[in-house]
């Protein structure tokens, strides 16, 4: 009998046992089961985001987990105020909420006293693992030509290299078909997102140039201004 009871709660905790917006339904009415089977789908990819993008210096007491549980409570506590229409919107909005915890964090950090912060942990010294990754230049024009993408296009790229899905999980994060589908998706936004980090990158390199040659002229002036 209470083999039969475990197996059926399994079975209801299975993360693939109904789509997220079903479960958000169920959560809703008060099924503490699907709140369970609602974190257990997204807590591990949270996580991973999370753990990427806080650097080690602003951890504190707290770990990348408790704040990504945090904001998966958070908000699943506004559900009456927010109805997403598809997994990814669900999902964007949760690592919103989990950003948002993660520059408060930041923001605390940086107003600690300094005697507890080792030498080796000062703020703005050890960069976070995504910034340890790609480095901290191409971390900015990474930023920025995420943000000019399509919202689709970004969650496609976030999910399958921040969060580390698989192209199933994508598929399920994005409403595909299959996971040809979502690797079709995938790719698309990567052409994309390299086209707009290769436009950042060719604007700051005619700015330079433009600045370097304007500070030829000027240099001559100077020494001609200079030999008067």
């Amino acid at each position: 009998m209470v083999a039969r009871s475990s197996a059926r709660s399994s079975a209801r905790l299975s993360p693939d046992a109904a789509s997220s917006i079903e479960l958000l339904e169920r959560v809703r009415s008060g099924d503490a089961y699907a709140l369970e089977t609602l974190c257990a789908r997204y807590l591990p990819r949270l996580t991973r985001w999370a753990h990427g993008r806080l650097p080690p210096w602003a951890r504190g007491a707290i770990d990348t987990q408790d704040l990504a549980q945090d904001a998966l409570i958070q908000v699943v506590g506004r559900l009456g105020s927010f109805e997403p229409r598809h997994d990814a919107a669900f999902q964007a909005y949760v690592r919103q909420t989990l950003h948002n915890r993660l520059c408060d964090e930041v923001r605390r950090a940086r107003r600690r006293p300094a005697p507890e912060l080792l030498d080796s942990a000062v703020p703005g010294g050890e960069p976070s693992p995504l910034e340890q990754a790609i480095g901290s230049e191409a971390l900015e024009r990474y930023e920025a030509a995420l943000n000019r993408l399509r919202p689709a296009d970004r969650e496609a790229i976030i999910v399958r290299f921040e969060m580390g899905m698989s192209n199933a999980e994508v598929a399920e994060a994005l409403g595909k078909p299959s996971e040809a589908a979502a690797h079709m998706a995938v790719s698309r936004a990567l052409v994309q997102l390299a086209r707009e980090m290769s436009r950042a990158s060719g604007a700051t390199t005619s700015r330079t140039r433009r600045t370097s040659s304007g500070e030829r002229p000027a240099r001559r002036a100077t020494r001609r201004s200079q030999r008067r």
